[in-house]
């Protein structure tokens, strides 16, 4: 029942090239970057990734975009990384567009042992007819398009298929957490981690303060321990160390 690990390097040594990951965090808000450094160091490449989006230049996921070790990645959000967009657009990376809403669906479903379900979220548009560009070609073409998806009416309104989203390991932040791998998240930092660390089949959390099994109140646990594998605590150095997307200052 103690799921603690020594080391993010330590939780992360059976990693090979070519894994799958979910990625919490929203922004840099709640981003296990601990883990990514420590998986960055790992040497893995040729990963697949499921993440709201991919980082910032520097920050979170953007240091693997940056070191050529990302190969694809299923996500809601291109922002502000510049690499991601040169990669994208240059045919050297793989990417599958979803809405946000859908993509969390996707995650909580595959945890829950849902294979697929419908949503309205997309229909009429090419999230359902399919033809969004996945992978570009050198010379600016499309080589890999998304393929059209199954549409049904329930109660007048059209609804496609999307399929649960399940991969190797997740990478997930956390406020709290206790030896057994309950984690508790704090406010922003919640967003897409608990959903993230439900379609792991290993999933791995960095715990920013780490506590004794009964501390925590099970009343405010958001994630039970059955979905975590593993348990890294953070130093407090590590823990402190946030980083903000875009800081704007006014006058009051």
């Amino acid at each position: 029942m103690d799921k603690v690990m020594a080391t993010a390097a330590e939780a992360l040594a059976d990693v090979t090239d070519g894994r799958s990951f979910a990625v919490g965090g929203f922004g840099l808000s709640g981003v296990p970057e601990v883990l990514i450094g420590a998986l960055y160091e790992s040497g893995a490449s040729a990963l697949t990734v499921v993440s709201n989006n991919c980082g910032v230049d520097g920050r979170g996921l953007g240091i693997l975009l940056a070191a050529g070790r990302i190969a694809r990645v299923t996500g809601s959000y291109i922002g502000e990384n510049k690499e991601f967009a040169r990669q994208y657009l240059g045919g050297e990376l793989e990417v599958e567009l979803t809405p946000q809403g859908t993509l969390a669906e996707r995650l909580r479903a595959g945890g829950a042992g849902i294979p697929a379900f419908y949503t309205p979220a997309g229909v009429g548009t090419q999230v359902a007819d399919g033809g969004l560009p996945w992978r570009y070609a050198p010379d600016g073409s499309v080589a890999v398009a998304s393929p059209p998806k199954e549409v049904r009416t329930f109660g007048g309104v059209d609804h496609i298929l999307e399929h649960a989203i399940t991969t190797d390991y997740a990478l997930v932040r956390a406020a709290r957490g206790d030896r057994h791998g309950n984690l508790v998240f704090r406010r922003a930092a919640r967003n897409f981690n608990p959903l993230a660390a439900m379609a792991g089949r290993v999933t791995i959390a960095e715990v920013e303060e780490l506590v004794e099994p009964g501390v925590l109140d099970p009343d405010e646990i958001h994630l039970p321990g059955v979905f975590v594998q593993r348990v890294v605590a953070l130093t407090a150095e590590q823990a402190a160390a946030k980083g903000i997307e875009k800081r704007t200052v006014r006058e009051r």
